[in-house]
């Protein structure tokens, strides 16, 4: 799947911290794909004002990155209880339809 800065950003934001060693694991494995290398910083100048989180919107960059059945399924769980307890934001609907609608 390809995903934009935002959306990585934001699936960063939103992955579980806690679960049992597998779920643990493929969660650190998909923070590791999920995150930004020494040139993609560089290209894209991360600022940090507070919680905001400000780049550089001319290079338009996108990572492709394979999400694996387990990996989708916590994002699913992920998304789902957020839902759950009405705190989706706005932010999170393309990864709602990416994932949960497309179940």
């Amino acid at each position: 799947m390809e995903f934009s800065v935002k959306d990585r950003l934001i699936l960063l934001g939103i992955l579980p911290k806690e679960g049992n060693i597998t779920t643990l694991k493929i969660v650190r494995n998909l923070r590791e794909e999920l995150s930004f290398n020494e040139e993609e910083h560089k290209l894209l100048n991360f600022t940090q004002n507070g919680n905001l989180t400000n780049w550089n919107l001319e290079p338009a960059v996108k990572k492709e990155i394979e999400i694996g059945e387990k990996a989708t399924d916590v994002i699913v769980e992920t998304l789902k209880g957020l839902d759950k307890n009405k705190k989706l934001h706005e932010d999170h609907l393309p990864l709602w339809d990416l994932f949960v609608e497309a179940d």
